[in-house]
This record gives structure tokens, sequence and C-alpha cells, in this order.
């Protein structure tokens, strides 16, 4: 059984100001990203050089050249190799990426090639591993590839809908690759999901919803396809990542 001081907490971000309170709140890694409400793309040069200044954490990077599914063509795969590149010139520890075939199953070559390119940088393969035909499969795949860590829900919603498998993943990693459970994970349910999983990291959002400063308000436009986007924000919240941290630390 993982013991609770030892579970790595890594928090999603995609503001500074998110990232100051994750690292003030006791979190362990940064992954970086920008535009969560599609499930993060690739954060801008000036975010990642601005809270690798702000922040002494880990820093992970987000690469992903656009939102929807994960099958690239050539010129993304490109765009993806310059991201990397770009995130290994401005100081980051890791990247985050997943790349898939039309079949369902992880692209193998173009996997290890951007691994073999981002070396000396950690790499998680991201959670297109929970789109893939058979999870298991896919575990051995990513393995082939070198990648250090598995971001995964279990192929469900959520990871604590996803326990079961994970913890299956987790046995049969056997520590060969990280398997670190994430999505929908909160204080009140990081406990448990980590006695049944036996994760010794977890990846967490912890976004809340603010309202936007602006006291001009025009309803008759919307830049974007989610209505009313403009006047609303998320960040994180210092408190819940010390609340995480301390439900993790006296988890029995």
């Amino acid at each position: 059984m993982t013991s609770g001081p030892n579970v790595l907490i890594e928090v999603c971000v995609e503001s500074v100001a998110s990232a100051l309170v994750a690292e003030r709140g006791g979190a362990d890694r940064i992954e970086l990203c920008s535009s969560l409400i599609e499930g993060g793309v690739t954060p801008s040069a000036g975010l990642i050089e601005t809270v690798r200044a702000a922040v002494s954490l880990p820093l992970h990077v987000m690469i992903r050249p656009r939102g929807g599914d994960f099958c690239y063509d050539p010129d993304e795969f490109e765009v993806m190799r310059w991201d990397i590149m770009n995130a290994k010139k401005l100081r980051a520890n890791g990247v985050v990426f997943g790349i898939l075939c039309a079949n369902g199953e992880i692209d193998l070559d173009r996997t290890s090639q951007l691994v073999e390119l981002a070396r000396p940088l950690s790499v998680t393969f991201h959670r297109a591993f929970d789109m893939t035909a058979n999870l298991f499969r896919a575990l051995e795949d990513a393995y082939s590839t070198g990648v250090d860590r598995i971001l995964t829900s279990g192929g469900e919603s959520t990871s604590l809908v996803g326990s079961h498998t994970i913890a299956q993943l987790v046995n049969k990693a056997a520590e060969r690759v990280v398997i670190m459970p994430g999505s929908g994970i909160k204080t009140d349910n990081a406990a448990q999901l980590v006695r049944e999983s036996g994760a010794k990291e977890i990846h967490v959002g912890l976004r809340t919803s603010l309202p936007s400063p602006m006291s001009f308000r025009n309803p008759r436009v919307s830049m974007g396809s989610a209505e009313a986007r403009e006047y609303q924000r998320f960040t994180v919240l210092e408190e819940d990542v010390r609340n995480l941290r301390i439900a993790l630390t006296n988890m029995r």
C-alpha cells in the first residue's frame, strides 16, 4: 500500500497565478497547458518562460498542437517537434504528449522519435492513452517507446470510475513505467484512489471558476463556441492544493 507522504502531486495549470499558488500549496510538480477547456494544448513560449521564472517546481509542458483527436498529420507532428525543442530551450523539466494511429493504437514510431528528441527531459504519455483500443496492449507499447509515465483515468470518464483498471495497470507496469491517475481527483477522494490503485503519483486540476472583473459586458458577442466564456476564468486555489496534501499525508 502506498503511504500518503510519498504520493507525488502534479497540478495542471494554465496561468502564472495558478502555478504560484500550486507551489505555495504544496504541489510537487506542475503541468503547464493552455486552453484546458479543450483538455489542454501547448502553452505559448511567453507563458512557459514566465512560469519557469516564477516557480522552482519541476515544470512539465503539454505538447499538443490542437484540440480534438490525437491522430496528427505530418505538419502537426513537425509542430510538436519544434514545440519540444522550444520547451527544452525554455528550461522545462519534462514534456507531455500522446500520438495515436487511426486504429486506436499508439503510434510507436513517432512517439519514439519524440521521446528521443525530448531527452534528457522527462516524458509523460498523456490521456490519449485512454482513447486506445486496448489499455494493456497500449501500456506495453508506451513502455517500448521509452516514456517515463502514463497519465490515465483507466479508460473511463474519471479516475474513480476507472480505479480498478488503474490498479491493474499499476500492477502490470511493475515499476517499469509510472502509472499516474488523473481526472476527477479531489481532496475528498484522493486518498481512496491512492489506496485502491497503489499509485505513487497523481495528476489534479483543482480548478475553481471565478467571475471576470469586467464591469462592462456585451452579451451579444461570444468569441468562441462556449457561450459567455469571455466572462469566466478558472484558477487553482492555494487552500485546495494544501488540503489535498494534508489529506494524502494523513491517509491510513
